[in-house]
């Protein structure tokens, strides 16, 4: 029960502060610590992540930082992916499915550690990565040009990346949110602090839509429910604390240390499978 707590405590933490990477910590947490096989963490992963990031959207939205349209037409793009992903995994070997987590792991916590440029000032003084020139002015916003709409021929690179989003959350049970976070900001110009609610809203819907190809309710009903409500629980409230921890602690440092961890976790998941 604590290590459940604890842990969905750090993964609601890192996804309500960063908009993204605490599911991938999900999965390796439900299989190592708690004991779960790796096609039951990701069918889990997926309930914790609908569970927080809905949670976290509804603050985002009160906020207004999320982009509707555009959100749903980036989920929409990996509705079939995920629910064919979703399919997919029950039928994948353990070890391939604990190196796809690891894999996944790694590029969330390369993305994270990385050096980021500076356009845009947080609310805790912390930098924010974004295309723009840092008017304060959010693309869709309605209060300038350019509000929001994808970049000239950039339809097709968004297609792919919902896609792609939505199959590697149909697959390993991750949000993907360290993957949607860039594609909103590179792709369609939004600044950083729309593109994480923006992502909120894309992750929920894959992670539904993964769930439901999973067989829904019947996948749900075999799961340890007394390791997932608190999981779920704690990650939802942690999530909420990390809107407050973002305010306070700068971006790029949060980013840093959550990559260093992830990045080790990946190592030692690739280092299983190698030896499993």
């Amino acid at each position: 029960m604590l290590i459940a707590l604890a842990g969905g405590a750090v993964v609601g933490l890192a996804l309500g502060a960063l908009g993204g990477g605490g599911s991938v910590l999900a999965v390796p947490v439900l299989i190592y610590l708690l004991g779960f096989a790796p096609p039951a963490a990701a069918t889990a992963s997926l309930l914790i992540v609908l569970a927080t990031s809905a949670t976290a959207l509804f603050a985002h939205a009160r906020d207004g930082q999320v982009r509707w349209g555009t959100g749903a037409l980036f989920a929409a793009a990996g509705l079939v992916p995920a629910a064919l992903g979703g399919l997919l995994s029950s039928r994948l070997p353990e070890w391939l499915l604990t190196t796809g987590f690891a894999v996944v792991a790694g590029v969330a916590a390369v993305r994270m550690v990385r050096p980021a440029r500076v356009t845009e000032t947080g609310p805790g003084g912390g930098s924010e990565t974004g295309p723009g020139s840092g008017s304060g002015r959010e693309p869709g916003d309605g209060r300038g040009p350019g509000v929001g709409a994808v970049r000239p021929g950039a339809p097709a690179a968004v297609a792919g990346a919902g896609a792609g989003l939505g199959a590697v959350t149909g697959v390993l049970g991750v949000g993907g949110g360290f993957l949607t976070v860039p594609a909103l900001v590179q792709v369609v110009g939004l600044r950083m602090r729309a593109a994480v609610g923006t992502s909120l809203l894309i992750v929920s819907v894959n992670a539904l839509a993964a769930l439901l190809a999973r067989g829904g309710g019947g996948a749900a009903g075999s799961l340890d429910w007394a390791v997932i409500a608190p999981f779920a629980g704690a990650a939802i409230l942690g999530a909420w604390d990390g809107r407050r921890l973002a305010a306070k602690i700068r971006g790029e440092t949060l980013r840093r240390v959550f990559g260093a961890v992830l990045l080790a976790v990946s190592a030692l998941m690739l280092l299983d499978a190698a030896l499993g």
